[in-house]
C-alpha cells in the first residue's frame, strides 16, 4: 500500500504552526483537531454509501447516505486522543475505542496495559490515530491487536510520519492505508522525527 500524503496550501500552512515552537496549547490542539478533519475526509474518499429515499420540501428524492455506524476511531494514548475531536465532527456516529501503550526501557518494545473497544470491532472499519509516527512500534502493536480481534479493514492516520516508520508499519501490515499531513525528513538518534514539531504528547496537554 502507498502511503498517502495530504498536499496542500492550507495543510502546509497549518503544519508551519504546529511546528512552531513558540505555538501555545490552545493553538496546537486546535490544529491538530483541523487537521484530523482533513484526514477523515481523504481517508473516507472510497467509503461505501447505503441508497435512500429522502423527502426534501418539494419532492421525494434518490440518494445516498454513509452507515456512520460502521466505523470505529481508536486513538493510540496519550496523543492520538488530541485527533478525536476533529474527527468526529466528521462522522459523529462513529464508535471509539481506546489502547494505551508504553515502551518498555529494556527492550523498547511496545507494552499495552489498557485496551478497550466497541461492541462487533470486528465488524466495523476501523481508524487509528497517532499524531506521529516515528519508529512505527506503537503503530503496528495497536494493528496486531486489532487484527487479533478480528479487525479486517484498517486505516492509520497520522500528522507527522517519518520514512521509517512508514516503511517499518508497510512491511507489517501492508494491508493498512497510512495517510499523512506530512512525510518527514528522518529520525534522529534519540527515536524523535525530524524536522518534527517536538513531542506532541506534551504539547497538546502542557506537560513540558
Amino acid at each position: 500500500m502507498k502511503e498517502i500524503i495530504l498536499d496542500h496550501p492550507l495543510v502546509t500552512h497549518k503544519l508551519s504552526i504546529l511546528r512552531d515552537k513558540n505555538t501555545g496549547t490552545k493553538e496546537f490542539r486546535e490544529i491538530i483537531s483541523e487537521i484530523a478533519i482533513l484526514l477523515c475526509y481523504e481517508a473516507t474518499k472510497d467509503a461505501t454509501l447505503d441508497d435512500i429515499t429522502i423527502e426534501t420540501p418539494l419532492t421525494k428524492y434518490d440518494t445516498k447516505k454513509l452507515n456512520e455506524d460502521k466505523y470505529a476511531f481508536v486513538p493510540i494514548l496519550r496523543a492520538g486522543m488530541s485527533m478525536v475531536d476533529g474527527i468526529i465532527k466528521v462522522i459523529p456516529n462513529a464508535k471509539i475505542g481506546h489502547i494505551g501503550l508504553y515502551r518498555n526501557e529494556k527492550t523498547l518494545e511496545p507494552v499495552e496495559y489498557y485496551y478497550k473497544m466497541p461492541d462487533k470491532i470486528e465488524e466495523r472499519e476501523v481508524f487509528v490515530l497517532d499524531p506521529m509516527l516515528a519508529t512505527g512500534g506503537s503503530a503496528i502493536a495497536t494493528i496486531n491487536r486489532l487484527k487479533k480481534d478480528g479487525v479486517k479493514k484498517i486505516k492509520f492516520l497520522c500528522i507527522i510520519a517519518s520514512p521509517e516508520g512508514i516503511e517499518k508499519l508497510k512491511n507489517a501490515h501492508n494491508d493498512v492505508q497510512i495517510y499523512c499531513a506530512c512525510k518527514d525528513k528522518c529520525l534522529n538518534e534519540n527515536g524523535y522525527i525530524l524536522p518534527g514539531l517536538g513531542d506532541a504528547g506534551d504539547r497538546v496537554y502542557g506537560t513540558k
